[in-house]
């Protein structure tokens, strides 16, 4: 990439759409570009790498302000990575707890679906089980 690349071609290049990447400036996380004198938006290489480390972020389930965090970080690499460790470890105990949560979903919905007589509506035991106060 040479120069200064238009919005659309920032979005191909990076895979981000984009009202995303508007997005993104608007809350920060993608500085302002500057503007062609007919006032389009115009990156350089930094947008296309930064938009890229956003990206990838995002899909490993980064919040917003832990990447806004793990950003001005990364603009600091003479410090210490032990706040990117810990923001990192954090992420996955998340993780952790999130797929244990989703594994007891599963147990019950596979109870329920066994437990289902496959009959009419007014015996379905799924319908049953839905309408219980839930177990915590």
């Amino acid at each position: 990439m040479k120069g200064r690349i238009p919005i659309g071609v920032l979005a191909r290049e990076s895979g981000v759409k984009i009202p995303t990447i508007r997005y993104y400036e608007s809350i920060g996380l993608l500085p302002e570009p500057v503007r062609s004198e007919g006032n389009r938006r115009l990156y350089g290489e930094k947008a296309l790498i930064r938009l890229r480390f956003i990206r990838h972020a995002r899909e490993l389930g980064f919040e917003v302000d832990s990447i806004r965090e793990l950003l001005a970080l990364a603009e600091q690499p003479q410090q210490s990575c032990a706040k990117v460790d810990a923001l990192a470890r954090d992420h996955l105990k998340a993780i952790s707890h999130r797929i244990e949560r989703l594994s007891a979903l599963r147990t019950e919905l596979e109870h329920m679906i066994k437990a289902c007589a496959k009959g009419r509506i007014a015996q379905c035991h799924i319908l049953d089980a839905l309408s219980s106060p839930a177990s915590s």
